[in-house]
């Protein structure tokens, strides 16, 4: 027999419910745990009325059409639910506008819907640097990208993102140079990514990393956390105590989406 360990939302359309994925263990597991309150974490929307209501209220009167054709266009690809969510995107929009940002980059592209949210909200001669190891994804969105028109403003590269990075740093040009940065990719890497990305974004620019709080597992005990699950789960952690010590950087680790460690370089 089985019991709930656990749950967490996955956002289909607009018009449409979303959805609840169940975590199930074995029910003598359950019995063990003394306070199961603790394996639902408060910060993650797990009620679907709450959900809906912000989606329905907030996030998709607000949507532009093109992220909305875009997330349509996603919805349909096998892997579909990993994509920036909707809520998340809507913050990263505020934030684009309120830095008015004309250089940023984006590591971890999928099939761009925090990309083309970026294009949309930068001027007509900014530029994005968009790294992502498999182009097949990207080119999911491009048609949407193209019709919006501001494929003019990415300039994507196929490649793991280290190398990238490094190469860029190989030019003290660099150093500074970039009003802001999106950060989606392997979780693994994300302390690795920060010690460069520091220092290609100028003070006062800011560093969004998402999936910080890993479905709320960073909360749950090492034990508890399905197997396919800890090494993200350990990473998120892993990065937010850094970012904590981190005295370059004001952040603000937020319960958006899947968790957004929103960064300001100050020094």
């Amino acid at each position: 027999m089985k019991c709930i360990l656990g749950s967490f939302l996955s956002y289909p359309l607009k018009g449409t419910a979303p959805y609840i994925v169940l975590i199930l263990v074995d029910c003598r597991e359950m019995e063990s745990i003394k306070d199961p309150s603790i394996y639902r974490n408060p910060v993650i929307l797990q009620s679907e009325d709450l959900a809906n209501y912000i989606l329905e209220t907030s996030v998709y009167p607000r949507e532009p059409e093109p992220l909305k054709e875009l997330r349509e266009a996603t919805s349909n690809h096998p892997w579909g639910f990993i994509a920036t969510l909707p809520e998340a995107g809507q913050l990263m929009t505020l934030l684009l506008k309120l830095l008015n940002p004309k250089k940023t980059i984006e590591l971890g592209v999928f099939t761009g819907y925090s990309l083309l949210l970026t294009a949309l909200n930068i001027p007509d001669d900014g530029k994005i640097t968009a790294i992502d190891i498999d182009r097949k994804t990207y080119e999911v969105g491009l048609p949407v990208i193209k019709k919006a028109g501001v494929e003019h403003k990415i300039n994507f590269i196929e490649s793991p993102a280290l190398p990238i990075l490094d190469k860029l740093l190989e030019d003290p040009a660099n150093e500074g140079s970039f009003d802001f940065a999106f950060i989606d990719a392997d979780k693994e890497n994300y302390v690795n990514y920060h010690e460069r990305l520091i220092k290609l974004v100028k003070v006062g620019g800011l560093l969004v990393y998402d999936n910080t709080l890993w479905g709320g597992t960073v909360s749950w005990p090492e034990d508890k956390v399905p197997p396919n699950k800890r090494s993200g789960r350990n990473a998120a952690i892993e990065f937010n105590k850094k970012i904590t010590k981190d005295s370059r950087v004001e952040f603000a680790l937020t319960s958006v989406g899947d968790g957004l460690n929103i960064c300001r370089r100050v020094a």
